[in-house]
């Protein structure tokens, strides 16, 4: 087994590491001019996609492990899948406030002088 830090393992802090940096391009990139704020959009999807890879990359052996009488049981598992569609609610809920406050911003027209 792979040491702990803090109580997690390095799979965990991995994907603390990816989304921390991740939210500090995005940061960076909404403050850009352009069509870099665009960017932002691009980042947090590859940040997805490289969680996603994470989490199904294999963890242990494709061997079984010693048969035991004991099994485990996960006690938690609606729990966590009703925390997990809650998550993603949310973050559906922040990416359209995004696109409609941030992306869709009214640009207004500047005045004509006319002399």
């Amino acid at each position: 087994m792979a040491g702990l830090v803090l109580g997690v393992g390095p799979g965990v802090l991995v994907l603390q590491l990816l989304w921390g940096l991740a939210l500090l391009l995005c940061l960076a990139l909404s403050r850009a001019a352009g069509r870099a704020r665009f960017a932002a959009l691009l980042v947090a999807l590859g940040a997805a996609g490289l969680s996603a890879a994470l989490l199904l990359f294999p963890r242990e052996d494709e061997s079984p492990a010693a048969a035991d009488d004991d099994e485990i049981v996960d006690t938690f598992l609606i729990g966590r899948f009703i925390l997990l569609a809650l998550m993603s609610l949310v973050l559906l809920g922040c990416l359209f406030l995004l696109l409609i406050y941030h992306l869709m911003e009214p640009l207004y027209a500047k005045p004509l002088h006319s002399s």
